[in-house]
């Protein structure tokens, strides 16, 4: 039985530390500004990017990685004798899943050793959806077995997050300006989730605070009545909050893991400055 390897792209933003630990290899997305290509956690951190981007006349774009840089991790894992199972941020919001599925088919003669799949989600809610996979291939599960288990896993990930701004969702083009003048107007708080794949409202209120809170009793809703609750915090330059926020729900919810994370510019690119996350993944 061939051993296998997980892979996955740089918005999930798993710690460095758990990615060398369980052998995971990451794929940066490409952030574009002005005129200059980086590559997300490797030629541009989140700590620069944030402090840029807050005062920035000029946003960010994003690009998913090129069929090509994925399909040299692919060969890499491959000339190692590792199977792939590759899962990757949400198709509706990126297009990183494509060029997986187009490098796969581009090394035909190996085409059944590599899977991918489509975590519908994006930050640590797919980086639990990884972790997960990653501590079975580790332990000796086949490509198969992590095949079955990421569908088992799914719907018991998402993730919240409390947005200090609508300002860079307007300004890149992921929401109306009729709901950005509105939120502005009521100097409201958004509260973001993922719904069968996109960003989505999950909620909005008054002051910063109260989002951190509603973030913490959203997920509790979602782990109400299950075990084995992992939480990982994600923040965008907010690394107070994050860790005020990750040490409540903790406690709260009896976690088994709790990650200190960041938002990947990546994503950060429209959530903006501030952003606080909570990502869970339960029963598993």
């Amino acid at each position: 039985m061939s051993k296998a390897a997980v892979v996955t792209d740089s918005s999930a933003y798993i710690p460095e530390e758990l990615c060398k630990k369980l052998n995971i290899s990451v794929v940066p997305i490409s952030v574009i500004w002005d005129g200059e290509s980086f590559f997300d956690g490797i030629t541009i951190k989140p700590g620069e990017f944030y402090s840029r981007l807050k005062d920035a006349k000029t946003m960010p774009s994003t690009s998913q990685p090129s069929p090509g840089d994925m399909r040299k991790t692919f060969s890499r894992l491959l000339e190692q004798g590792y199977e792939i199972f590759g899962i990757f941020i949400s198709e509706k919001v990126s297009g990183t899943l494509a060029s997986a599925i187009q490098a796969r088919d581009d090394l035909a003669p190996a085409r059944d050793k590599i899977s991918i799949f489509d975590s519908e989600n994006i930050s640590m809610a797919l980086g639990f959806q990884v972790l997960t996979a990653a501590r079975a291939a580790l332990d000796g599960a086949s490509l198969t077995d992590c095949q079955k288990l990421a569908k088992q896993v799914r719907p018991n990930t998402g993730a919240f997050f409390a947005v200090e701004t609508l300002e860079f969702l307007h300004r890149g083009g992921r929401i109306g300006g009729a709901q950005w003048m509105l939120g502005t107007a009521l100097n409201m708080k958004p509260i973001l989730t993922i719904r069968e794949g996109i960003i989505d409202s999950a909620d909005r209120v008054r002051t910063t605070n109260k989002a951190l809170d509603r973030i913490i009793e959203l997920v509790s809703e979602k782990c109400a009545g299950k075990s084995n609750i992992r939480l990982a915090t994600l923040h965008a330059n907010a690394e107070a909050n994050a860790k005020l926020v990750l040490a409540d729900a903790a406690a709260k919810l009896n976690a088994v893991e709790s990650i200190l994370s960041e938002v990947s510019p990546a994503i950060g690119a429209h959530l903006g400055p501030g952003t606080v996350g909570l990502a869970y993944c339960a029963g598993f």
